[in-house]
């Protein structure tokens, strides 16, 4: 499969939009990454333009996600990246946006310490637990 895979350094921009659907748990929020790096002329570290991505979980991830993250938390985000190209609206401009479906995201150590706490699944499919009865 020829996908783009990135990493992705920044903040989260807004709340955790989660949502039961018809195909399991969805999850998004916008994540914000602003890139620095050293002035020469001023001789001191700067911010560079922020950029924003909407980021999508699925599944396991997007229920561990809406209990784990709150708004203005540094994460890293891996995962595959999409652009997106709008039709043009009524005033003839185009929009470009850019979405990550996250494969992985964890809180960033550098900025802070996190304390994991493993998810217990204790979901057993009916077939299974009827199986073990027969037997």
């Amino acid at each position: 499969m020829n996908d783009t895979q990135v990493t992705l350094v920044g903040c989260v921009a807004t709340q955790v939009d989660y949502k039961e659907t018809v195909n399991g748990p969805s999850a998004r929020f916008r994540f914000a990454v602003t890139p620095r790096y050293f002035d020469r002329r001023k001789e001191a570290w700067a911010d560079g333009a922020t950029s924003f991505y909407t980021v999508w979980a699925r599944r396991v991830l997007a229920v561990n996600l809406a209990g784990s993250v709150s708004v203005g938390e540094p994460l890293v985000v891996h995962g595959r990246l999409r652009v997106r190209e709008d039709p043009p609206d009524t005033d003839g401009k185009r929009w470009v946006s850019a979405e990550i479906d996250a494969t992985a995201i964890g809180h960033d150590l550098n900025r802070g310490t996190a304390a994991f706490r493993r998810v217990v699944r204790t979901d057993t499919p009916l077939m299974a637990t009827q199986k073990a009865a027969v037997v």
